[in-house]
């Protein structure tokens, strides 16, 4: 296991009094709304054996799928431009823009640039990152990393957009369970005076399960081992104990829990695993599906839109991902 994070446990938030902080999300969701119940056999729909041990019952109700038109970037720069909205920036202020994207990759050009080419932030660097789901976690870490050794860079935005429609088999249960969206935050350097805004983060690799799930041409289409499971279960609750044990918290402490949703078994066994109450579990599984590393900001974007989040809540948010990678952040809105 390569470790993505030196903190040890103990030692307190890595970024804890580095002034970075989240200043608006964003989110971004097709045109195309698909209702599982409208399908035929859809809500009845067993799969095979894999299917049965990873996805369960199908927990998800609606989903959104893109059309041609609505592509990665495009996707990504609206999320990104109802983010910077949000924090009171002009695209011309941005420095960093690093996109989170495993579903629709290509050798080159990278697909950043672009985005940055359509948000209009003509001056920043842009760049591509994967770690498969956990790319919010690592687009975050990266962009805290390099906004904290550059003197004079100030805003970062971090974009997450996916295909995941595009990486299930035609026909299979799988199919049921993910969507495409894109979601996006405003990373900010804001001063050691303004509040605990961004406060720890964590990623990790581990090569050993690298075979749990895996996405291989020519298809591209995602398979999943029965282990995803237990590894699944096993990384979340790692992450989120070292979070809270480092930062001195107790679970009770954390204002909202909000993990990439991976599937509806991993959810009551992580809820039930850590003690976590089901309101202050937060994810928009049943609404949106599972839509890979754009899952974590676009709820965020949608629960603050909602008012049901707030500006000073204490956010806990997991992430697993197909290499394998697992990892979370810790942050006050």
């Amino acid at each position: 296991m390569n470790v993505g994070n030196a903190g040890a446990p103990g030692a307190g938030g890595v970024w804890a009094g580095a002034g970075l902080g989240f200043t608006g999300f964003g989110h971004y969701y097709p045109r195309d709304l698909v209702f599982n119940a409208e399908l035929a056999g859809a809500a009845d729909a067993e799969g095979n054996a894999v299917d049965r041990a990873v996805i369960g019952s199908i927990e998800v109700r609606s989903r959104h799928v893109a059309a041609d038109d609505e592509t990665i970037d495009f996707m990504a720069a609206r999320a990104a431009t109802a983010a910077l909205g949000r924090a009171g920036r002009e695209p011309g202020e941005v420095d960093l823009l690093v996109l989170g994207n495993w579903s629709e990759r290509q050798l080159v050009p990278e697909l950043a640039p672009q985005v940055a080419l359509r948000l209009g932030a003509t001056r920043a660097l842009a760049f591509d990152v994967c770690g498969a789901c956990t790319g919010f976690v690592h687009g975050v870490q990266t962009a805290a990393a390099l906004l904290a050794a550059h003197p004079s860079w100030r805003v970062a935005v971090v974009a997450c957009s996916e295909y995941f429609s595009r990486r299930v088999r035609p026909g299979s249960k799988g199919t049921l369970v993910v969507g495409d969206a894109a979601g996006a935050a405003v990373l900010e350097k804001r001063g050691p005076d303004a509040g605990r805004g961004l406060i720890d983060s964590l990623l990790y690799s581990a090569g050993e399960s690298a075979e749990a799930v895996t996405v291989r041409p020519p298809q591209g289409w995602i398979k999943s081992k029965p282990e995803l499971v237990e590894l699944g279960i096993a990384s979340n609750t790692a992450v989120a104990a070292q979070l809270l044990e480092r930062n001195d918290l107790k679970i009770d402490q954390i204002d909202w829990f909000v993990p990439h949703p991976g599937t509806g078994p991993i959810h009551a066994a992580v809820r039930e695993r850590l003690g976590i109450v089901p309101e202050r579990f937060i994810t928009t599984f049943e609404t949106r599906a599972n839509t890979g590393s754009a899952s974590i900001p676009t709820a965020v974007s949608e629960y603050l839109e909602k008012g049901v989040f707030d500006r000073g809540d204490l956010c806990l948010t997991p992430a697993v991902g197909s290499g394998w990678f697992y990892g979370g952040l810790l942050f006050e809105l």
